[in-house]
């Protein structure tokens, strides 16, 4: 059959009588335009010539109790041509006593962009949805003036133009796809969003397109409505939007500063044109407590500030610059928000004689001088606290802070609160461990007279927290030295505690003068009777693991002896120059109870380093242990014939460079004399 064409936008209503039995009975001269059929070609005959595919025959077993019908249908041309058209039925009696319907057929096509009944013709036309009729063919054979202002963004919004067709620069596919499926299956698809970007303009557009499936008064499927919205602009996408960018953007990392920046750097400009976070001392420990500071006539130190944001350079409206203090009346907009827990919302900001800026002159001259006209403030509140005040502000802006920008406020807030919380809570627990880390290990690191002995401790930079890495060197009676280094698995403040008692062990059996192989297994033996003995509620001991590697010196010999319990091998830097990694047969972690460790015996001359190394040193994401130690001998060859502070410093500028490390790093170094 041949494909539907669109008519001339001027087409008349074709006026068509035809009996019960589907037998054409009269017939116009509008008929004759519409479908190209004279009245002696048509009259008499079967008026399934010009509908398909059900024979006309069939409305009276449909439509027999009904005065009038409307609904949609393909008319056949004289040329075989299919012809989208709204028809309209109304019951009538020829002069006969003959029954019969007079039909109105006018063309999808009728009236340019769409001549519908009279009372619905201007809410159609002007609406600014943008509304189109498909045939079967996926043409376009309706469209309202919405539509038509939108041709520039997508060209297939004109009469007779099919999504078939291929347009330079504009991918249809989807479109396509998506119309033959709900041709296909008339299951309505709903706001569908699309970008388009048409070609000469450099603006994407957003439309929101749904589409549903338009049947014949047959049942039968004629082609698809779509009904589109332009959202680019919309308010409510612009929110959901910025909440999806803050789950992303807020709370990268796990720095309280960072985070409140964060958040004042999102909502200017799309929600306020200045913004402040500013927190309470609890929150920012590192800062001088507020109570030092001394109050002025009129406002007290309640906040530090930790984040802002203006859409003005050098931001004209802070008083205070970032880490400084923050002072506020008693009786302000500021305390209420912290002493109720509730925002305070201000559209039109009242800054007349006789309210709490009166006690305020510095901050009432900036708000004058900078046109701040409207105000929300609120408690950035996680887990029952009440971390701070987030302060949004509009003065270019002309439009006062709604309802809705109070909810979004309050949305950011309370994602920056959860952020800002653990963030507060990493940096209180990172602060600790690092204390108690500090303190458990060596202060006054001494090789007595056999060795020299320097040593670098480095924490991560990353987010689990500090180590359990550690390293000691333990001078003997005899005049041997011990060296050892140790990484405790995981992070934390248990670590860290793991790693003093592993430490204290590791002491206590060298004085013992136990050899390094029968020393791991001893340690290793204890470690799982300390876990069994810590073992939870539920009968199963906690783990605590950790690597090892413990090393003996005898200068009176020169032999080196030393064992490992799966750590990396240590290095060893002849007077030449020449670096080694000798590696004694691995042993199993400390704390599995499995191992049993074999020694390696070494003979050292004078002026020989060893170096012994935590994994942090040598292993990252991009390479593997092996890439590490390669680099790790180099760094050592270059740096050898330093001192020995130098040479750990050296080191760990080769190894680690300026992007931080992504584990603890522990190095211990000495040098035979």
């Amino acid at each position: 059959m041949a494909t539907s064409q669109s008519r001339p936008a001027g087409a008349p209503t074709a006026v068509i009588v035809i009996d019960t039995e589907g037998t054409v009975i009269g017939w116009t001269p509008a008929a004759e335009e519409l479908l190209g059929y004279r009245a002696a070609e048509i009259l008499d005959r079967s008026g399934a010539l010009l509908l398909m595919p059900e024979r006309a025959a069939a409305w009276d077993a449909r439509y027999g109790d009904q005065e009038h019908w409307s609904g949609f249908a393909e008319a056949r041309h004289r040329d075989g041509t299919r012809i989208l058209v709204h028809v309209e039925g109304f019951r009538l009696v020829t002069p006969g006593e003959r029954p019969a319907w007079l039909v109105e057929a006018t063309p999808a096509t009728a009236g340019g962009a769409g001549r519908v009944c009279s009372w619905v013709e201007p809410l159609i036309r002007r609406t600014p949805v943008a509304m189109a009729i498909w045939d079967r063919d996926l043409r376009c054979v309706w469209l309202n003036e919405a539509a038509e202002r939108l041709r520039t963004v997508f060209p297939y919004y004109r009469l007779g133009r099919s999504l078939t067709e291929s347009l330079p620069g504009v991918h249809a596919e989807a479109a396509r796809e998506t119309m033959r499926k709900v041709l296909k299956d008339g299951v309505p698809q709903l706001d569908r969003e699309a970008r388009w970007n048409a070609p000469g303009h450099h603006e994407d557009r957003t439309l929101s397109t749904s589409l549903f499936r338009l049947e014949g008064v047959d049942g039968r499927p004629l082609g698809v409505c779509t009904v589109a919205i332009d959202i680019s602009h919309s308010a409510a996408r612009d929110r959901l939007a910025m909440l999806r960018e803050a789950s992303v953007r807020i709370g990268s990392t796990l720095d309280v500063k960072k985070t409140a920046q964060e958040l004042a750097d999102l909502a200017v400009p799309v929600l306020a044109d200045y913004v402040t976070i500013d927190l309470a001392e609890s929150v920012l420990p590192d800062t001088e407590p507020l109570q030092r500071l001394a109050a002025t006539d009129v406002s007290i130190p309640v906040f530090r500030r930790a984040g802002v944001a203006s859409i003005h350079d050098g931001i004209p409206e802070s008083l205070w610059p970032l880490g400084q203090a923050v002072f506020v009346p008693p009786s302000s907009p500021f305390t209420e928000v912290l002493s109720s827990g509730r925002a305070h919302f201000e559209p039109v900001m009242n800054t007349s004689s006789g309210t709490w800026l009166d006690q305020d002159p510095q901050r009432a001259v900036v708000i004058h001088e900078t046109g701040m006209h409207s105000l929300i403030i609120i408690p950035l509140k996680a887990r029952g606290d009440i971390l701070g005040v987030a302060v949004f502000v509009r003065t270019d802006n002309p439009e006062p802070f709604t309802r809705d920008d109070l909810l979004l406020a309050e949305e950011l807030g309370a994602r920056a609160a959860l952020s800002l919380d653990n963030a507060r809570q990493y940096t209180r627990e990172r602060t600790a461990a690092l204390a108690l880390q500090r303190d458990l290990l060596p202060r006054n690191l001494t090789g007595g007279g056999a060795v020299q002995v320097a040593s670098h401790y480095l924490p991560s930079d990353v987010h689990d927290g500090v180590g359990g890495d550690w390293f000691d060197a333990i001078p003997l009676r005899d005049g041997r030295v011990a060296l050892v280094v140790g990484d405790v698995t995981g992070h934390g403040i248990n670590a860290a505690a793991t790693m003093g008692r592993l430490r204290t062990a590791v002491r206590t059996l060298t004085y013992l003068g136990l050899p390094p192989d029968e020393l791991l297994a001893h340690l290793d033996d204890l470690v799982v009777r300390l876990a069994e003995e810590d073992a939870g509620p539920d009968g199963f001991p906690d783990a605590a693991g950790a690597t090892c590697v413990y090393a003996v010196y005898d200068p009176a010999t020169r032999r080196c002896t030393m064992a490992g319990a799966g750590h990396p091998p240590p290095a060893i830097v002849a007077p030449s120059g020449e670096v080694t990694f000798p590696r004694p047969p691995s042993g199993t972690p400390i704390g599995l109870g499995l191992g049993s460790y074999q020694a390696l015996d070494l003979e050292l001359p004078g002026g020989s380093l060893i170096a012994l190394y935590t994994d942090g040193l040598i292993e990252t994401r991009e390479a593997d242990i092996e890439a590490g130690i390669g680099r790790l001998g180099a760094a050592l060859a270059r740096a050898a014939a330093l001192p020995l502070e130098r040479v750990c410093a050296a080191v760990i500028r080769s190894m680690v460079g300026d992007t931080g490390s992504e584990d603890d790093i522990a190095l211990l170094v000495a040098r035979t004399r």
